[in-house]
């Protein structure tokens, strides 16, 4: 009898402290999701921890863990390549990056919207390009990692003269026929890349040799110093700067940042710049998606500071788009333990910060979930376009929220792979340049 005593009290008091530490992480899980900004420095490590079953279960559904191989997807094998359910003719372009397996490689195709028709396909001599980059140090790995079968074109921008800029991990641009114009291997550039007022692009970056901050503080090896990058259209770049260092200056985290044991923290995943001036933001602001700190930061490069700090109902968002004079949309990727089934789009209004949700139903009946990336895009007539990248498709809704087309990334053999990052385009002007480009293009490859 007292044998049982001595072992049960113990496992009695061990219980009952795991009820208590359970209870607590779930309440910090649900203090983080629902916008609390209290207690930061546990908040952090906390939904780390939480994230890790869905990072875990990703790789292992994507094959990630294997360096060799290029992830062949499953969610959508019993859907077809393109169902169209309601014609509607739209004069708007899609540039859509996605892997081909057929080809084993990655490409950018160019479609009209009016018929789903590609018109134009950028792939070029990706070997080629990985032989002209000269900073190892930054790309150590490039021929394993970026090699022709695993390069993926990343978030691709289109110009009027038909040439294309995409990322894969330097910065690079292509004319129309694919030629290589130029590299700039200064940075490991990463996610996203848009254009601002002026004709600059924005690009997230990872900085090296590491900002002010990170350098002298942390003491987490290979930690993300990720940063914000502005270049011209000849590949230059005119700013970097440290999100970090961004927090820090404007008091919005603190050295406890590197008490944190990832190297990963913050993980910047997209820059949206404002092109005009309104009562909320100024032309030349921009607004950073950071993932691990579920938060969209309004921030203003020529004044250092942040302007609005903005958390609420999402978790680990991915993409940020400015959609009218007051509004901005967030693609809630949507890891929390709370909800968590569906990827989401919100929509925020500086008027009176609030958030409502964007065809929400309809996102749940078409079962849309993307753990990492995924994008949106709210058409001028209201139409959403959304992107499930981890499992290649792309749906697109009228302003009505009917579905007018489902597309899969299938090849000619039904397997799916990546998509991107899609680009819409409706500049009429453009869209009209670019055709006759096309009608009239004297490519040899």
């Amino acid at each position: 009898m007292n044998l049982i005593k001595k072992i049960a009290y113990p496992l009695i008091l061990v219980a009952f402290l795991g009820f208590i530490v359970a209870m607590s992480f779930g309440a910090i899980v649900k203090y983080t999701y629902e916008g609390g900004e209290r207690f930061q420095f546990i908040q952090k490590p906390v939904m780390l921890i939480a994230d890790l079953p869905f990072m875990i279960n990703y790789l292992i559904e994507s094959k990630k863990i294997n360096p060799n191989s290029v992830p062949k997807l499953k969610k959508h094998q019993d859907k077809k390549r393109f169902e169209q359910f309601i014609a509607n003719k739209r004069n708007a372009l899609l540039v859509m990056p996605r892997y081909d397996h057929s080809l084993n490689r990655s490409v950018v195709d160019i479609l009209d919207l009016n018929d789903f028709k590609i018109i134009h396909t950028f792939k070029h001599d990706i070997a080629e390009m990985n032989n002209q980059i000269t900073n190892i140090k930054e790309f150590p790995r490039l021929k394993i990692d970026h090699s022709p079968i695993r390069f993926i074109y990343q978030h691709p921008l289109l110009f009027p003269d038909g040439s294309l800029v995409s990322l894969g991990p330097y910065v690079f641009k292509l004319d129309f026929c694919s030629n290589l114009k130029w590299i700039n291997d200064e940075e490991n550039f990463h996610h996203s890349q848009m254009l601002d007022h002026e004709g600059n692009m924005w690009v997230g970056g990872r900085m090296s040799p590491k900002s002010m901050y990170v350098k002298s503080y942390s003491h987490v090896k290979d930690f993300a110093d990720d940063s914000i990058i502005k270049i011209n259209q000849d590949g230059k770049i005119l700013l970097n700067k440290s999100v970090t260092e961004i927090l820090i200056e404007n008091n919005l985290i603190d050295q406890s940042i590197f008490e944190i044991h990832s190297a990963d923290p913050i993980h910047l995943n997209d820059i949206e710049p404002a092109l005009s001036d309104t009562m909320y933001w100024e032309k030349g602001d921009v607004f950073l998606s950071v993932r691990y700190l579920s938060a969209i930061i309004h921030y203003r490069p020529s004044s250092n500071k942040v302007i609005n700090y903005i958390t609420g109902p999402f978790s680990m968002p991915h993409d940020v788009d400015i959609i009218s004079k007051k509004e901005i949309s967030i693609f809630n990727n949507n890891n929390s333990f709370i909800n968590d089934e569906y990827s989401n789009i919100l929509i925020y209004d500086f008027e009176d910060n609030a958030f409502k949700t964007l065809f929400e139903n309809q996102l749940k009946t078409k079962n849309f979930k993307t753990s990492s990336e995924g994008l949106s895009h709210i058409f001028e007539d209201g139409s959403l376009m959304v992107e499930e990248q981890n499992h290649g498709r792309i749906i697109l809704f009228n302003n009505k929220g009917n579905i007018e087309w489902e597309f899969v990334n299938k090849d000619k053999n039904g397997d799916i792979g990546f998509i991107s990052w899609s680009r819409v385009i409706e500049d009429e002007l453009f869209i009209e340049n670019f055709k006759s480009i096309v009608k009239n293009k004297t490519c040899l490859n």
